[in-house]
């Protein structure tokens, strides 16, 4: 687009004066005398040598106007332009100020120190760029929080297991307790009815003659 904030300095052609005062000598007192046929061409000469000069001013001003209107169009879209820059600007500083007062989660959460991420993390992790180095630091938490889940509920089956074991032993083993009391029980009303039988085999035995 053509820069029209500094338009050439081009200015109608003026009529001249010279045009004009040939012109007005022609109804002068020394052509009074002269040839009317002569006088007549010479004056339609003159007009229109200053009709030529009129077009010429006319053309002149029109692209004057035009270009004037040109200039306006380009510093109204200029100014507009201008208007939407500004708004983006308010706008983008808007958002950037939301998102400094956003108040994450991530704030709140407890994280590995950065000398224990240094030593734990793969090294591909580290870097030096401090907003890469936080997402890095939380994608790390998350994984080791979803191994150290992960190994949680291992442990807790395990024990839920071991658990169950326990039980069945006990288990096992308070009926082996049931078996033995009752194998005890069962061995003294034996033993007492061997006593029984045999106190009456020893008293007879005591009273036979010698």
């Amino acid at each position: 687009m053509p820069n029209h904030n500094h338009l050439p300095d081009r200015a109608p052609p003026p009529i001249s004066d010279d045009v004009l005062n040939k012109l007005r000598d022609l109804v002068a007192d020394t052509y009074l005398n002269k040839d009317t046929s002569s006088l007549h061409i010479r004056a339609m000469a003159l007009i229109g040598r200053l009709k030529s000069l009129y077009r010429a001013a006319n053309a002149a001003t029109r692209a004057r106007k035009e270009e004037t209107a040109a200039a306006r169009l380009e510093m109204d879209q200029s100014h507009l332009t201008l208007q939407n820059l500004l708004y983006e600007k308010r706008h983008l500083e808007r958002e950037i100020e939301k998102c400094r007062q956003f108040a994450s989660i991530y704030q709140d959460v407890p994280l590995y120190t950065l000398e224990e991420f240094n030593r734990l993390a793969p090294p591909e992790a580290q870097t030096d760029n401090e907003h890469q180095l936080m997402l890095n630091r939380l994608s790390f938490e998350l994984a080791e929080r979803q191994r150290l889940d992960l190994k949680k509920k291992e442990l807790i089956q395990q024990k839920e297991e071991l658990l169950k074991e326990s039980k069945a032993k006990a288990a096992t083993m308070d009926n082996v307790k049931s078996q033995i009391d009752l194998l005890m029980k069962m061995a003294n009303e034996i033993q007492k009815k061997v006593d029984e039988i045999v106190q009456p085999i020893s008293g007879q035995a005591n009273d036979a003659p010698g």
